[in-house]
């Protein structure tokens, strides 16, 4: 056997592998869309690839590594809802862009799950359960939301119109707490006081739960 054929086995191997991948990743996502995050499981997926669950572990380190690259998809398409979002000035640019956060989580809940369940891990646990090279395409697709929204910070403080000490950590705080919020705008409720000792709830619209991160955001843009 010539080395011409080792490679080209090897080649046509990789790219077996990396399609099969995809279908995996495809059939997750497809499930998360359908059925929410907590309630999809390995041998769901496995069953609807037409494969079992053995097959799934040889291609992902475990279900961490294969939801964060599942993950990695809704953040391309957050980046490119974030990106598209205009405006005349910072203030507008930064309402724009917290609004389309939040309309794609809306409209995306198993984006919100999948990444609130991977941020509930602590960073070790996910270094260790997760490949570098998994990580890295997940840190690429975090870390590009965060640069454009990075960007349109350091434009305001460029302007004069925010007062920021580090846009970096406050991209990084709008996006975590953005993810609470979506949270809260997918309960539809909050919860109040309404005699001493009494609880209640009340409704809460996704407008209002908009409005209010949007208006949280410029605050603290402004300073």
């Amino acid at each position: 056997m010539t080395e011409a054929t080792v490679d080209g086995r090897r080649s046509a191997a990789a790219t077996r592998r990396r399609k099969r991948e995809k279908e995996i990743i495809a059939a997750t996502r497809s499930l998360f869309d359908q059925r929410g995050v907590r309630d999809v499981h390995i041998d769901d997926i496995a069953k609807t690839v037409g494969t079992n669950r053995a097959i799934i572990y040889r291609h992902f380190s475990g279900k961490e590594e294969l939801f964060a690259l599942t993950l990695v998809g809704y953040l391309d398409e957050l980046l490119a809802e974030m990106s598209a979002s205009g405006g005349e000035d910072p203030e507008a640019q930064l309402a724009a862009m917290v609004g389309a956060f939040v309309d794609y989580g809306v409209a995306h809940p198993a984006f919100v799950e999948c990444a609130q369940m991977l941020m509930r891990r602590p960073g070790p646990e996910l270094f260790d359960e997760i490949s570098e090279s998994a990580l890295f395409r997940l840190g690429r697709g975090i870390a590009g939301c965060l640069s454009v929204l990075t960007a349109v910070l350091e434009a305001g403080v460029e302007a004069k119109a925010f007062r920021i000490e580090d846009t970096d950590v406050l991209a990084n705080y709008m996006y975590a707490t953005g993810l609470g919020a979506l949270q809260l705008a997918r309960v539809g409720l909050f919860v109040m006081e309404v005699a001493p000792g009494i609880p209640g709830t009340k409704r809460l619209s996704t407008d209002a739960v908009r409005d209010y991160l949007v208006q949280t955001s410029l605050t603290l843009a402004r300073g």
